[in-house]
């Protein structure tokens, strides 16, 4: 299962749209059943902003009542691997102060941009912070982490598509894969 890409490198997919559609439906009834009250979703930008739109559209058509706002965090620039500092380029700008609050993510690997965002709203007075992620790849973790709810597990190599990126390209593609 392999598409073309303009510089006629190859692509192989891992988690394809109907998969990745599927399990996000599994997402928003299991983020229902966790009884969150007066929630705020706040994707992670830029790779989680596809999922976080399908998760969103998702936890309504299960009933979920929410709020939305996006931080933008960055480890990675142009590069495949995280340079271990996180940065702060775009904040939220809704109280967070007694809610429950549950981050969205593209991919859990080395922990540490989800492990900032969750100090960082805790830190805030938030109630309860969760964290839902896209993919885990667990044997890359660099902080004792984990996600509340999670995907898929991915395999340890560099994905793109579904938002996630190679120096902002491949975030159009449908599904998740890797360049072979």
């Amino acid at each position: 299962m392999s598409q073309g890409s303009s510089q006629d490198r190859r692509i192989e997919i891992l988690f394809d749209a109907e998969k990745i559609a599927a399990r996000t439906q599994i997402l928003a009834g299991e983020i229902k059943t966790a009884g969150f009250a007066d929630l705020l979703v706040v994707p992670i930008l830029k790779g989680s902003f596809v999922f976080g739109a399908d998760l969103l559209r998702a936890l309504h058509a299960a009933g979920v009542t929410l709020e939305v706002d996006f931080i933008f965090l960055s480890s990675y620039r142009d590069t495949t691997s995280s340079s271990g500092q996180v940065n702060i380029l775009r904040d939220i700008e809704t109280r967070v102060r007694g809610r429950d609050v549950l981050l969205v993510d593209d991919i859990l690997e080395s922990g540490r941009t989800l492990a900032f965002a969750k100090d960082l709203i805790a830190a805030r007075g938030a109630e309860r912070v969760a964290a839902c992620v896209l993919l885990d790849k667990p044997g890359g973790r660099a902080v004792d982490i984990d996600a509340d709810f999670r995907g898929f597990e991915c395999p340890d190599v560099f994905v793109i598509g579904y938002g996630m990126d190679l120096a902002n390209r491949y975030r159009e593609l449908p599904y998740v894969g890797r360049l072979v």
